[in-house]
Formats: structure tokens, C-alpha cells, sequence
């Protein structure tokens, strides 16, 4: 633990979650927009379902730590969404069982403290013709459809609106781009840069819309070490310096 403490953000999921970090991705966009306000914390499982997510919740948020996350955002489906397997084995979990996992990972966070909260990712699109074309010899019985991945990204919407709980419903955010099938994947799957700028803006949505108490939308948020300096950049008066702690010049797009 190094100081001073911050709040924490958590990115608990799957590969969506693991790569948020790899090609301009969502996370590592958060990261930028949270510099000196949060720390985002990357929990993130290649391949994982929300059945494996269950075994190791204890362990990844254990009740008993010194200090709980602030938030924590939630992505599983896209594994659980895929077809079955004729073997019994791989990634499928049953829609009901589905939804009743999301459940007890919600009530698990939930638990933590009374000030943690909880945004969820629900299943995006895929491009079906890009997946069968990057499938590797490899694997057998791959089956991703976009009406898989509708239906269990409907059910994790539903959840949230019967608990109460921020959502993301990344199907939907997804497809209002007119070339969301080219430009937000980098195998069919997983988000490009492009794809992760979705997902970014419409985290970013909820945080500056949710009525928590704090806010935790980064405009709201306190900045670490964030008052004037004589160390600061000396302004063209040559007598008073200029607070460089809010720039935000450098980023392709000015977030809101």
C-alpha cells in the first residue's frame, strides 16, 4: 500500500476486463481520467465465467479487509453465452444459472461495506462472421451468436433493475454506432480501441449521473496534491507559476 490513500476502483471480469488495459482499452482510459483522484485496480480472468468468478469471490473481496473497494465493475457473459459444449465441459452456464450467479456476486459486493458500489457490464455484440473467421483449429464446438449474446446481456440488465443496480448495457451502447461490426473488435470478441472508447463514455455516463453520496464522477474528485506551487511552471509574468494538476490537453478526447 502506498500513500496517500484514494479510492478504489476494482475491474472484476473476464477477458473484456483483463485487456481493458491493452490497445487504448477502457481501463487503461479510466486509469488517465482517474490519475491523482482513484486508483483502478484490474481484476480481470481470460476466459472466465461468472461460475469461476463464484469460487474465488471470497478471495478477491474478502469481507474482513482493511479497507473495501469504493466501486467495483462487474463484467461476465460473453463466456457464459456461448453455446454448450456436447461434452458437458467449457466456458456455457445456463441463462437462469446465469443470472443467479450475477445475483450472488452482486450480494457479495453489496456486503462489503455500506459505501461500496457497483456498476455492471452487461454482454456486448459480436461479429459473428469475424469470429468464425479468427477461430483457431484449436478449439472445438465454438459457438458465439449475437442472439446468445442479447439474451444473456437482457438478463443482466433485468437483474440490475430488480436490485436496484447501475448497469452498462453495452449491447445496446454498442450497436448505435453505424460501424460498430468493423470498428469495435479486434477478433470478432474483443474490444478494439474504438470498442473500449464506448465503453469508457458510457462508465463515465453513469458515474456523472448516479446520485452517490460522494459523487464519483472525476470531476467531483478531489486531486491529490493538487494546490498551487512556487515549483509549478513559472507563467509568462516571470513572477507566478501556473497549476498544471488539472491539465487534461493530452487526451484524444476531453471526457466528460
Amino acid at each position: 500500500m502506498v500513500g496517500p490513500k484514494r479510492p478504489q476502483f476494482v475491474l472484476f471480469g473476464s477477458s473484456i476486463v483483463q485487456l481493458s488495459f491493452s490497445n487504448g482499452g477502457w481501463g487503461a482510459i479510466l486509469a488517465d481520467v482517474y490519475s491523482r483522484k482513484a486508483d483502478i485496480v484490474l481484476r480481470g480472468y481470460y476466459g472466465w465465467n461468472s461460475r469461476r468468478a463464484l469460487q474465488v469471490l471470497n478471495e478477491v473481496f474478502p469481507k474482513d479487509a482493511a479497507s473495501q473497494p469504493s466501486l467495483v465493475i462487474i463484467y461476465f457473459g460473453g463466456n457464459d453465452s456461448m453455446g454448450p459444449h456436447s461434452s458437458g465441459l467449457g466456458p456455457h452456464v445456463p441463462l437462469p444459472e446465469y443470472k443467479e450467479n450475477m445475483r450472488k456476486i452482486a450480494l457479495h459486493i453489496k456486503s462489503l461495506s455500506d459505501t461500496t458500489r457497483i456498476i455492471f457490464l452487461s454482454c456486448p455484440p459480436v461479429n459473428e462472421a469475424k469470429v468464425r473467421e479468427n477461430t483457431s483449429k484449436y478449439f472445438s464446438e465454438l459457438v458465439r451468436t449475437n442472439e446468445l449474446c442479447r439474451s444473456y446481456s437482457e438478463a443482466c440488465v433485468e437483474l440490475c433493475e430488480e436490485m436496484g443496480l447501475k448497469v452498462v448495457d453495452l449491447w445496446t451502447a454498442m450497436q448505435r454506432r453505424d460501424d460498430w461490426l468493423t470498428a469495435c473488435f479486434t477478433d470478432g470478441v474483443h474490444l478494439s480501441a474504438e470498442g473500449s472508447k464506448v465503453v469508457a463514455e458510457e462508465i463515465l455516463k453513469v458515474l456523472k449521473e448516479a446520485e452517490w453520496e460522494p459523487c464519483f464522477h472525476w470531476k467531483s474528485m478531489p486531486t491529490e496534491y493538487g494546490e498551487n506551487s512556487p515549483y509549478d511552471l513559472v507563467a509568462s509574468d516571470g513572477k507566478t507559476t501556473i497549476n498544471p494538476s488539472e491539465w487534461t490537453f493530452h487526451r484524444e478526447i476531453q471526457w466528460d
